[in-house]
């Protein structure tokens, strides 16, 4: 495993583990697997840690974990603080311990403002006390590092980094949001400022990996066959010098083990030309079959009459990646084949989805098209009969 440094010279693994996506089983995390995998990723070197006081039943698993097999203090804790539920000053205690208490340590490592938003919401916060309370947890020794995630535009990204004195920032980038969300214009400027930089959704929820147009998995085998699409999209990340940690939600042994091999060997300002345009072709590829930009955050979920937006627009992607075929059998599954409906036709038009969307997609717009080219009678008299089939 190789590390970088943080803003006080500690090494961070330049792979780190996103704790979003640990598999669930009944009645939650499933701790057995969740422990077998966070072991092994610590055993081949990772020793960042990241979570979020509303990733279900995540910083509980993540804290049971650690305790049980006595490696807190040889790993770096990321959580973050639901700003957007903070309504006065003594939640902000109220929330912190609780996350303290989940966890079972008496420190967070890297402490980050969730999501934030803007400059505007910065400044609620800091009419609530924040400033006051981060000062106090930090004197303590609570909170060893304070940063932000953000998911929004390079303009705001900058105005929040000149807000405060952050000690690092998380962002989504990858190639595909190069010239999108905080960008190369934000992380150049993070950097330039000393911040050490956190990236998530280096995969764009794992469309970068498993997802991608054939035609573009196909220039990746010929310029190289023995390197997967996940590697190169972690590989781009880490060619920059900027790039402090990339997050990967590792949901198995095979992925750990593939992600951890590419970390000991990749290296900053490797990238010939060759690679670069390798890049770009597979870039203009992947827009051209592209409808809707969803990552999969799953921030706008749960929708209010439950419909399955991540996993609609995935399937609306696939229809245009891989095949009408393909797409609407992704469509059947993740709105028919349960007890109840999930599709876009269930959706009122609220509204809700898109306050919380970090992409700014028009979800109502999207779901309407994805309704169009789907629902069509093939797909209700097929609903009618699967339900039969499956006695719903």
């Amino acid at each position: 495993m190789q590390y970088r440094l943080d803003k006080y010279a500690n090494k961070i693994s330049i792979l780190g583990y996103g704790c979003m996506r640990f598999t669930q089983s009944v009645g939650g995390v499933n701790i057995q697997k969740a422990e077998e995998e966070i072991m092994r990723a610590y055993e081949r070197g990772v020793n960042y840690y990241d979570t979020a006081y509303i990733y279900p039943g995540s910083e509980a698993a993540l804290g049971e974990i650690l305790e049980k097999n006595n490696i807190r203090d040889k790993v770096y804790i990321a959580t973050k603080l639901p700003h957007y539920l903070i309504k006065n000053a003594e939640s902000l205690e109220k929330y912190f311990k609780e996350q303290l208490r989940r966890l079972r340590t008496d420190h967070i490592d890297y402490y980050l403002m969730h999501m934030l938003t803007d400059v505007k919401t910065w400044e609620r916060l800091k009419e609530l006390g924040i400033e006051k309370w981060l000062e106090d947890k930090k004197a303590s020794g609570e909170i060893r590092q304070v940063g932000f995630s953000y998911h929004g535009n390079s303009d705001m990204f900058i105005k929040l980094i000149d807000s405060y004195e952050w000690d690092f920032c998380q962002v989504q980038y990858n190639y595909l949001d190069e010239h999108s969300q905080a960008g190369v214009t934000g992380v150049k400027y993070a950097s330039q400022k000393g911040l050490p930089i956190i990236i998530m959704e280096p995969l764009r929820g794992g469309r970068l990996a498993n997802n991608l147009p054939q035609e573009a998995v196909n220039e990746f085998k010929k310029f190289d066959s023995n390197c997967s699409p996940a590697e190169w999209s972690f590989r781009w990340l880490w060619n920059q010098e900027e790039i402090t940690c990339v997050l990967s939600g590792m949901n198995s042994i095979e992925m750990i083990e593939e992600n951890t091999r590419s970390a000991d060997e990749a290296n900053a300002n490797e990238f010939s030309k060759n690679e670069f345009d390798l890049i770009s072709r597979v870039v203009k590829i992947i827009n051209s079959k592209m409808k809707v930009g969803c990552t999969g955050c799953r921030y706008c979920m749960p929708c209010p009459q439950g419909v399955d937006i991540p996993g609609i627009f995935s399937a609306y992607n696939r229809r245009y990646s891989d095949g009408k075929f393909k797409g609407l059998a992704d469509y059947v599954m993740c709105t028919t084949i349960r007890k109840d409906s999930t599709s876009a036709s269930n959706c009122i038009k609220c509204g809700k989805c898109e306050k919380h969307c970090p992409q700014h997609i028009e979800i109502r717009t999207q779901l309407e098209n994805a309704k169009k080219e789907f629902e069509g009678i093939a797909f209700k008299v097929g609903s009618k009969v699967i339900k039969k089939i499956m006695k719903y």
